[in-house]
């Protein structure tokens, strides 16, 4: 298949560039195939499309506030987008910078402490942070929240709240798992008095979730890595759900890759570790019955996976009745319900 297969018409005014003022407050998309139903729905409804037994499953990661700035030793400035932590004080980061600096460069960050150039691996950097704080530590004390790059505005107080969902514990991502955004504690506790089951997975979500598929056989994309962990518990959950007859609703694509990189052979196991998994269309996904999700980037990886999930053309026909009906679009924007055939 070839990525242009993917494509759709987005007109610019859609992309949402902030979030509203109440979380629930976004629209739904309820995408029912079996009951060849498609309806527009207000996010807070979610309860009614849920039945006591059923198992939503969340991503708790937390998202650092994962860019920073610094100065080149001859002065340049420099912009660091952490992509992933990978131990006490280093990290794979992105630089924005008009040279690119060579192995042992250092770049001085505000508080005057600096990170040092270990080398570069496939356009990303490595660095190592001199400074007597843990990397986490010090990007809550420097760092600025990642807003995604169609967010044409500077993260501002608010986005430290708003771009991290209610229930994230786990810190390690630099991008939110966003179908997450539209959950507050009001809902949640709805969800609890319906007879809704919660469950957890961590998959530490990586800025190079944004890149581009630059392949045009999408066969060819190779899929940025990212570290993950499903535990005997929620396995445990997704065995009950199911023997009982419930469902298992993923809430997020973080979800839906964490729990079919533990998955193999058929038989779902726990599993702690990195993963590259790419999941389009002729790739058949077991895990899951149901999927909440945002509206993805045209050509993307992330609408690959849901087309995988209910279709191509189906899909890409619920994203033009999106686009009609003015729904808001990507991390800050609307979310959709897919329920797919045979679930």
């Amino acid at each position: 298949m070839k990525k242009s297969d993917f494509n759709f018409d987005l007109p610019p005014e859609l992309i949402a560039q902030a979030p509203l003022p109440e979380r629930s407050a976004s629209r739904l998309l309820l995408l029912d195939a079996a009951a060849a139903k498609r309806q527009d729905r207000m996010f807070r409804e979610l309860p009614e499309f849920l039945n006591p037994g059923d198992l939503l499953v969340f991503n708790d990661t937390r998202v650092l506030p994962a860019r920073l700035y610094g100065r080149k030793d001859t002065g340049g400035a420099v912009e660091i987008l952490i992509e992933r932590v990978t131990g006490a004080h280093e990290a794979v980061v992105q630089l924005g910078v008009s040279k690119k600096p060579k192995e042992g460069g250092r770049i001085e960050l505000a508080d005057g402490s600096h990170a040092t150039v270990l080398g570069r691996d496939e356009g990303f950097f490595r660095l190592r942070f001199e400074s007597p704080e843990s990397l986490e530590r010090l990007l809550l004390k420097l760092g600025e929240m990642p807003l995604p790059p169609y967010i044409e505005r500077a993260a501002d107080a608010s986005d430290m709240e708003r771009y991290q969902t209610v229930y994230a514990r786990e810190p390690g991502a630099v991008a939110a798992p966003t179908a997450g955004l539209h959950f507050d504690e009001a809902l949640l506790a709805k969800l609890h008095e319906r007879g809704v089951d919660f469950g957890y997975v961590t998959l530490h979500v990586g800025a190079g979730t944004f890149q581009p598929v630059r392949a045009d056989d999408i066969s060819d994309h190779h899929m940025h890595s990212e570290w993950l962990n499903v535990g005997a518990g929620l396995i445990e959950q997704i065995h009950r759900t199911r023997a009982a007859g419930g469902r298992v609703i993923a809430v997020g694509t973080t979800v839906v890759r964490a729990l079919e990189s533990a998955t193999a052979e058929g038989q779902m196991r726990p599993f702690a570790g990195e993963t590259r998994i790419f999941i389009f269309p002729g790739y058949k996904i077991t895990s899951i019955d149901g999927l909440i999700t945002n509206f993805h980037l045209p050509q993307s990886t992330l609408l690959m996976l849901v087309s995988a999930l209910a279709g191509r053309d189906y899909m890409l026909d619920a994203y033009r009745h999106a686009v009609e009906q003015r729904y808001r679009f990507f991390s800050y924007g609307d979310a959709m319900l897919i329920l797919p055939q045979g679930a």
